[in-house]
Formats: C-alpha cells, sequence, structure tokens
C-alpha cells in the first residue's frame, strides 16, 4: 500500500483525527520492539534449533531476589508480562575492571549510576498466543522508587530506579507502580542495533523533512532511506534539530523499532541461513535476561508465537496527564492515573483489545506522521 494510499485510509476511519491529534498521543515513548521480535523471529525454522539453544544459552542473565510476598499475585492464566529495558554498556570507571551488567548485577554490590535506562516498557503477550502489545512508559514518569529489596526509597523519575538499584530496583518499582506481575525480565544494549541493522540489510525509515544534527554533525535529508549501522543508531540517538526535541526523538525510535521488527520478520530474513543466523546472533550477543528464564523456555515461548508477525504487534505507551518542571527532579511526565488504572487492569486481565477499541488512538502513528 503507497503512503498516500494509506493516509486516504486513515482519514476514512474517522473523524476522530480532525481535529488533531493529541501531542502526547503523537508522540510516543521510546519502544524496544526488539525482544517482541526476538520471540516472534526464534519461533521459525526448528531446523535451526540446535544452532538456537547454543545462541540462547549465551545470554547473559541476571538473578531476581525479590521476596515474593512483596510482589503483585502471578497472572492465573497463560498471558505474560516481560518487563524491557534498553541499556548503554555502562560507564567506564578508571581503576575499576570491566565488568558486564550480568556481572555487576550478580556481584551484590550495585555500581549506582554506571548504567542508564532510558527506555523501560512492558510486552505483554496474550494467553492465546496470537498478540504482543508493548506498552511504554515514558522514562521521565514521577513515581515512587524501589530498590532492590522491594523497598520504597524515594519519588523520582522512573529510569532512577534502574541506574541507582539495578534489574531488582527496576522490576519492584514497575510493579509497584502497575500492580502487574513482571514473569521475566530482559535488558537489551542499545549499541546493538548497529549490528541488527547490518544483519538484516539495513532498515528502511521514512524522514519527512531536511535538517542538521548539530550534536552529531549530521545532515538528514527527507525521504525513504535505508540505515545500517552507525547511520542507524544516529537516527535512534538524534534529538538536536527536531521540532519538538526528545519527543520527536522518541517517536522516532519506536518507528525505527517497528520497521526493525518488519525486516526481521520478512521472508528474505527468514528464508535466508545467513541473514537469519547473523540475526539472531545479534540479538542474542546484546541481550540479558533474568535468570530464571531459561533457553528452553525461552525457545518453548517462541515456538508458540511461530504464527504471530508484525502486524499482530501493538506499540503504544502510558497515557500521560501533563508535563512539567519541579526543583531539583527538572522535567518529568505525570501519568494519568484513572486512564492508567484502565490500561493496568486491561493488562492483568487480558482484555487489551477491548482498551484499544476504546481508546484507539493509543496506538504509535504512521510513519510520515512522524517528525
Amino acid at each position: 500500500m503507497s503512503r498516500r494510499e494509506k493516509r486516504a485510509r486513515r482519514e476514512l476511519k474517522g473523524k476522530r483525527r480532525a481535529g488533531g491529534i493529541p501531542f502526547h498521543r503523537r508522540h510516543r515513548k521510546l519502544v524496544v520492539g526488539v525482544v517482541g521480535a526476538l520471540v516472534l523471529v526464534l519461533g521459525t525454522g526448528t531446523a535451526y534449533a540446535y544452532y538456537l539453544n547454543a545462541q540462547l544459552g549465551n545470554v547473559g542473565r541476571v538473578e531476581t531476589k525479590l521476596k515474593e510476598a512483596d510482589r503483585p499475585d502471578p497472572d492465573k492464566g497463560k498471558a505474560l508480562n516481560i518487563l524491557l529495558l534498553g541499556s548503554d554498556k555502562g560507564k567506564k570507571v578508571e581503576g575499576a575492571e570491566d565488568t558486564t551488567l550480568a556481572e555487576d548485577a550478580a556481584s551484590g554490590s550495585w555500581p549506582a549510576g554506571k548504567y542508564r535506562s532510558d527506555t523501560l516498557m512492558i510486552a505483554h503477550i496474550t494467553s492465546d498466543r496470537k498478540k504482543v502489545y508493548l506498552v511504554s512508559i515514558p522514562r521521565d514518569t514521577y513515581t515512587d522508587i524501589y530498590d532492590e529489596t522491594g523497598a520504597k526509597q524515594s519519588t523520582q523519575k522512573i529510569n532512577d530506579a534502574f541506574a541507582e538499584y539495578g534489574p531488582n530496583g527496576a522490576i519492584s518499582t514497575v510493579e509497584n507502580l502497575t500492580d502487574l506481575r513482571m514473569r521475566h525480565l530482559a535488558i537489551i544494549d542499545w549499541d546493538g542495533f548497529k549490528s541488527l541493522s547490518k544483519a538484516v540489510g539495513g532498515v528502511p525509515v521514512y524522514i519527512p523533512r531536511a535538517f542538521y544534527d548539530p550534536k552529531q554533525k549530521v545532515q538528514w535529508e527527507a525521504g525513504e532511506q535505508t540505515l545500517e549501522g552507525k547511520k542507524a543508531l544516529a537516527y535512534v540517538r538524534t534529538r538536536y534539530g527536531l521540532l519538538r526535541g526528545d519527543f520527536d526523538r522518541i517517536a522516532r525510535q519506536q518507528n525505527f523499532l517497528r520497521s526493525l521488527m518488519k525486516k526481521m520478520l520478512a521472508r528474505d530474513t527468514m528464508s535466508n541461513p545467513i541473514k537469519l543466523t547473523r540475526t539472531l546472533t545479534a540479538v542474542t550477543k546484546n541481550l540479558t535476561v533474568d535468570a530464571g528464564w531459561d533457553p528452553g523456555d525461552m525457545r518453548a515461548l517462541a515456538l508458540s508465537l511461530r504464527g504471530t508477525g508484525s502486524d499482530d504487534v501493538t506499540f503504544l505507551t502510558a497515557p500521560v496527564a501533563t508535563t512539567e518542571t519541579i526543583p531539583v527532579v527538572g522535567s518529568i511526565v505525570r501519568l494519568d492515573e484513572a486512564k492508567n488504572t484502565e490500561l493496568f487492569t486491561a493488562l492483568r486481565e487480558d482484555r487489551m483489545d477491548e482498551y484499544l477499541e476504546k481508546y484507539p488512538d493509543d496506538q504509535l502513528a504512521d510513519e510520515d506522521q512522524i517528525g
């Protein structure tokens, strides 16, 4: 379908957008669709089972030690909620060993401030394994922060939980915010997008206007482009030169991930042993999961999703009420409490189709609406 046909289709869909899509709906927070793509990609081609098991065995792992009594009740059905974090490799500390995230998490002494996670979302996989919902929580969400023991420590931006208290702090904070049990944890290194974009032969994106990014010294031209490697990473990191700064960067990142997912699941990737091998290697090399998520369970989940395609994956964000600036903390996001109660209840009860029927504009916009 051409871009013109897509636009005409949207116009016929409803007058609900006649007055313009609200700002917070048009510009979604960063979504890490790669884990969603991971479980879908791994669900294809059982001939790769041996190679797949070997690769999954190489995935980094972190222990989760939160007390069961302090956590929400596990989901009663078979639907899964997985906490996804996007992280950098960590700051280099002079005189200290060059340790990995998994090693730091297992050391018993989390290096506060070493890692940053500006990406935080929940992957909800429905009980019938036919749909995946990727729900982003804005990194500046102002909320109570809990540490690795499940104890409340402060009220701060939500990305402070991972930076200060590690994977367990992030899990505890999200569970207290949503009252949802996170069955598993997956952390992806942002630099992995360079190798992923190369593995699939480049990721197509649409840039609606030309502009210059003075921070990265990159001139972006308008129109369709296929990005890979350093250029792909520059695209998702661009903030300067965009009309709405970080909000536009967030929308571009989501759009890139959506396009990357489609490319990963494309027939020419799935039917090409070399491409598929490179893709699996790129994903697993940059992935860290909880120690309780063993390779057998990951493969079983992947196989149960083998009939699920990219059109069955929906991107959305936790509804935002306002943004403001407060002393010491800086710019924050306040979530819409009433609407988020509806969202989290829909996730808990596996009724996301009903939620989106009521709030259809909460889904990620089409690419030509993204800055």
